[in-house]
């Protein structure tokens, strides 16, 4: 309450001359209207009320003024709330000016008109009671009315308001609450109504509906001088701040937080405001850079501002130096924004800083020495920054430190003693850094206060070795977290000594012992057990009772005996050495259990029925283990992942195992499953993995791809019997980017509609969160990848892989495959496939393993391979491709001659074959081919003139045969051409007998 409505109301004094009985009656009337569990208005009763419980009278006339059954926070759990109905009777109060119902629990009625009527009333506080319904305008009427608060509990119930016009009723009104109140429906907007409120000095209106109305242009304000508290915060603007809002010239509490504010903040913005003490404006998207806005301060406010919240924005920029001007600044809180660079020196100049929030940010460089210089400081978060360097030892002269986040940074070295000092100290978290050395008992020695201890070292390089006998000095720890440091061999026995332990953590510790007795004496109150990673032993007790624990962790230890049965939500139990079969009664014995993971034992034996009965169930990891038998028929109904893998399971896959409409996980593979999919998966319609791989499966998969549920991101069917095409309905999936289909009997082409995989086409957060994001439990698969079959766990949202390898697959690749830009392993071997590798393969510029062996590939080496510069696994080998290898980028670092293998024509490093020797090889081969081809040109020459001459031959003697006078005339022709011939011969001969003889003679002379 302000300090003048506790001036107003001073007046009210418990010493009075007596109340009237009217006003006696009228209150026990009002308290039979009433609801009174815990018996709080037990008081009312004898003849001076006003020496009841919360009634105050003026100790000059004996009359009521005064009425305050203010509850307490959480009264409702605890059934100390008052309810029920408000009697009219209050009216018979004449004299009553303060009304305090609040924290109480009306469940839902509304507000009565009759306060209305209650003339005199200048308090009304009515503020987290459960009152809904209509804002009764009536309350208009109350002329004297100086404070209001009608804020509601958001999420229970709700008021409204049908006009805010009866605020002009209130003139007087110096505090005003309205908040989560729905003011959408308001005739009047809420900036004009409370514009008419001449002496508002708090306005505070949180979590509000107002539609979206925050007007640019600067309205008229009546309250512009008077106004002290401003709260808006919650009120969805999505708007750039308007310059109006910082007219207000006597504003010292300003709170914009959660308005959906946005763009950058006007420098002259906070220029006139002198008398600012507290500023928050965080959960926004304000974009300026840090520095600017802290000079957009007036120097007047830097001796009066106090708090400064600008957590979860956008301020970018370095920490300016400007900061120390604040003289008197109490908190900064600047986590969840953008800023980077290192943390100024001259932080050390807030000597009065109480509270300095710098985590999730980008702040880098060391932690200053001059932060030693905050003597005042009790808050110092730096977490999920890069943070690096020591822990500077002059962070022992903190003596007002009680909260001290160093955790999720780059820092390294040893933690100094000087912790030890500060003797305010409750909460030190220390983990995820890269910590070295030795902790021992002087680091706690005057940390009395101590409550949580969080420490870890990602280089497990620090070791945590108090002496054996060590008792702290601090009993009241509640959280302690040790991970990836050097505690055992010995479980640490100081522990016992915290008895009000709530949770343990102790995770990859190197504990070789067994879990001490006083420690599950503990059990009732522990929330948190986590002990995995470590060497402990030995048998666990059934008998361990968690009252309130959420997660109990044993993991990755050496138990063994039958597995404990404790009710708790979250149990893990995976890679140990239990055995036997699972308990027949699980499903009532641990009736509250949510999450369930006992892989990686020895289990034996069917599958339990009583397990159906988890009905909280929704996470169940019982792999690797030798279970047999069927699947059980009947699930738990919010089941949203369940992975039975690596078992001896048989049968088919029940019909009702999607009966969960949540269940998006199921891994069976690794089973002796057998059948055909659909219909038993035909009502898995949220799945986003399925794993099916190694067991018996048969049937065309063609059917079932195309009733397959659209959410698929994860589908592997290797090594099974399916058989079928790969029809194009596959392409419909998506979000698919792992896609193992290897190892079955499937055949005809590679669909070229594979392109469009949008999960393989871009870089985008695909991935539902729920999917991958769980921090203890880690789904993980199996994937051939680079040649080997992988586990993958925590990345495997980052894994892009197409496996279709040893099937029957024929045709050619389709080129448009090479538009799967995100595509991490693409293996097509082992099938029948004939054609070229696609020209643009060079376009998956984040392929790292291509396996096309063992096909029938042909032709070159396309020219673009050399751009897939993340390649690191190729294996082309068996195929009929030739010409050379690329020479650049990563087929440099190819040098293994068997990748290419089985490819003749081929040629260069690594093979042995130099690609001039091919070219003469072919050269060679070319002449042979030449000769061939001429040889066969000559054959078919003497054939064709064999048959011409017997075609010709025949057609001449075929004639005078048959024909007489055509035998006649040719003989006769034939004799004239003897007779003349004969004639030319001897002629001619004569001739050149003659002229032997001439040349003769002549050469003689």
């Amino acid at each position: 309450m302000s300090l003048e409505a506790t001036m107003v109301y001073a007046n009210a004094s418990n010493f009075n001359v007596g109340c009237t009985e009217m006003e006696r009656r009228a209150l026990l009337t009002f308290k039979s209207g009433l609801k009174d569990h815990s018996g709080r208005l037990s008081s009312w009763s004898g003849k001076d009320c006003c020496s009841w419980m919360g009634v105050s009278c003026s100790n000059r006339t004996g009359s009521v003024v005064k009425l305050d059954l203010r509850g307490s926070a959480g009264c409702e759990y605890g059934r100390s709330c008052l309810g029920g109905e408000l009697h009219h009777s209050l009216l018979r109060l004449k004299s009553l000016n303060y009304l305090d119902l609040s924290l109480n629990d009306f469940q839902g009625i509304p507000i009565p008109n009759v306060m209305g009527s209650l003339k005199k009333l200048s308090y009304l506080n009515l503020s987290y009671a459960s009152f809904g319904g209509m804002v009764p305008p009536h309350l208009g009427n109350l002329s004297n009315l100086r404070y209001l608060d009608l804020y509601v509990l958001p999420f229970y119930q709700k008021l409204w308001v049908s006009d805010l016009n009866w605020l002009s009723g209130v003139p007087s009104l110096k505090y005003l609450n309205l908040g989560y109140v729905d003011l959408t429906k308001s005739k009047t907007n809420w900036l004009q109504a409370v514009s008419m409120l001449p002496s508002l000095s708090e306005l505070h209106l949180p979590g509000c509906e107002i539609g979206d109305y925050l007007p640019h242009v600067p309205p008229f304000v009546n309250f512009t001088s008077s106004l002290l508290v401003l709260d808006l915060s919650g009120l969805l603007f999505n708007s750039s701040i308007p310059q109006w809002l910082f007219n207000f010239s006597s504003l010292v509490d300003l709170d914009l937080s959660g308005c959906e504010l946005r763009g950058p903040i006007p420098e002259v913005a906070l220029k006139n405001l002198c008398n600012l003490r507290r500023v928050h404006l965080s959960d926004n998207h304000f974009s300026s850079k840090i520095n600017e806005f802290v000079g957009s301060f007036s120097e007047c406010s830097n001796s009066s501002l106090e708090a400064l919240d600008l957590s979860q924005n956008e301020f970018s920029g370095q920490l300016p130096d400007s900061l120390e001007h604040f003289k008197i600044l109490k908190s900064l809180l600047l986590s969840y924004n953008s800023i980077s660079g290192p943390i100024p020196t001259s932080i050390g100049g807030f000597s009065s800083l109480e509270v300095l929030h710098l985590s999730y940010n980008s702040i880098s460089g060391l932690i200053p020495t001059s932060i030693g210089r905050l003597s005042s400081l009790e808050e110092l978060h730096l977490s999920y920054n890069s943070i690096s360097g020591p822990i500077p030892t002059s962070i022992g002269r903190l003596s007002s430190l009680e909260e001290l986040d160093l955790s999720n940074n780059k820092m390294n070295g040893t933690i100094p003693e000087g912790v030890g000092q500060l003797t305010e100290l409750v909460k030190l978290f220390l983990e995820s850094n890269s910590w070295e050395g030795v902790m021992s008992e002087i680091h706690f020695t005057g940390l009395t206060k101590l409550e949580v201890f969080r420490i870890s070292s990602s280089i497990k390089s620090l070791v945590f070795k108090p002496r054996p006998d060590w008792i702290p000095s601090f009993s009241s720890l509640i959280d302690i977290a040790i991970l990836d440091c050097l505690i055992g061999p010995p479980f640490p026995a100081w522990l016992r000594t915290q008895k009000k332990l709530q949770s343990v953590i102790l995770s990859n510790a190197a504990i070789l012992d067994t879990i001490p007795d006083w420690l599950w004496n503990l059990s009732p109150q522990i929330d948190w057990l986590d002990l995995s990673g470590n060497q402990l032993g030995g048998k666990l007790p059934n008998s361990v009772n968690f009252d309130f624990a959420r997660l109990v962790d044993l993991s990755n230890n050496h138990f063994e005996g039958s597995p404990p049965l404790w009710d708790v939500v979250s149990l893990y139990l995976a890679n140990n050495s239990f055995s036997g079969p699972i308990p027949w009664n699980i499903g009532s014995v641990i009736s509250s259990v949510e999450e369930l993971d006992l892989s990686g034992n020895h289990l034996n034996g069917s599958i339990p029925y009583s397990i159906s009965k988890l009905k909280y169930l929704y996470t169940l990891d019982l792999s690797n283990n030798h279970l047999s038998g069927k699947i059980p028929i009947h699930w738990a109904a919010d089941l949203s992942t369940l992975d039975l893998s690596k078992n001896d399971l048989s049968g088919e896959i029940p019909s009702s195992i999607c009966s969960s409409s949540f269940l998006y996980w199921l891994k069976l593979s690794n089973n002796n499953l057998s059948g055909e999919l659909f219909p038993s998966l035909q009502n898995c319609w949220n799945l986003q993995a399925l794993d099916l791989g190694q067991n018996r499966f048969s049937g065309n998969i063609s059917k079932w791809i195309g009733e397959a549920p659209s959410s698929l991101s994860i589908l592997s069917l290797r090594a099974n019997m399916f058989t079928g095409n790969i029809t194009e309905q596959i392409c419909q999936l998506f979000d698919l980017h792992i896609l193992d289909l290897s190892h079955n009997n499937l055949s005809g082409p590679i669909p070229p509609c594979l392109s469009n995989l949008s999960a393989l086409r871009f870089l985008a957060n695909y991935d539902p969160p729920s999917l991958f994001d769980h921090p203890f439990y880690n789904k993980e698969m199996d994937l051939d990848v680079k040649g080997r079959m992988m586990k993958f766990t925590r990345t495997l949202s980052l894994v892009n892989i197409i496996d279709l390898s040893s099937n029957n697959l024929w045709g050619e690749i389709p080129e448009e495959i090479t538009n799967l830009s995100t595509l991490g392993t693409l293996n097509l071997s082992r099938n029948q496939l004939t054609g070229k590798i696609p020209e643009k393969i060079g376009a998956l510029h984040l392929l790292e393993t291509l396996d096309l062996s063992c096909n029938h590939l042909s032709g070159p080496l396309p020219a673009s391979m050399p751009s897939m510069t993340s390649l690191n696994h190729l294996n082309l080998s068996q195929n009929n491709l030739s010409g050379p290898i690329p020479s650049a980028n990563q087929f440099l670092t190819f040098n293994d001659p068997s990748i290419y293998e089985g490819n003749p024509k081929l040629c260069g490093p690594p093979l042995s074959t130099s690609c001039s020797t091919t070219n003469d090889g072919d050269a060679k081969d070319q002449e042979d081919i030449d000769k061939d081809e001429d040889a066969s040109e000559m054959f078919w020459f003497y054939i064709s003139m064999a048959l011409g001459f017997a075609i010709g031959f025949w057609a001449v003697c075929g004639s005078l045969l048959i024909k007489k006078s055509w035998r006649h005339a040719y003989f006769r022709f034939l004799d004239e051409m003897k007779d003349k011939l004969f004639v030319f011969m001897t002629v001619n001969v004569s001739c050149l007998h003659k002229r032997m003889e001439v040349e003769r003679n002549t050469g003689r002379g």
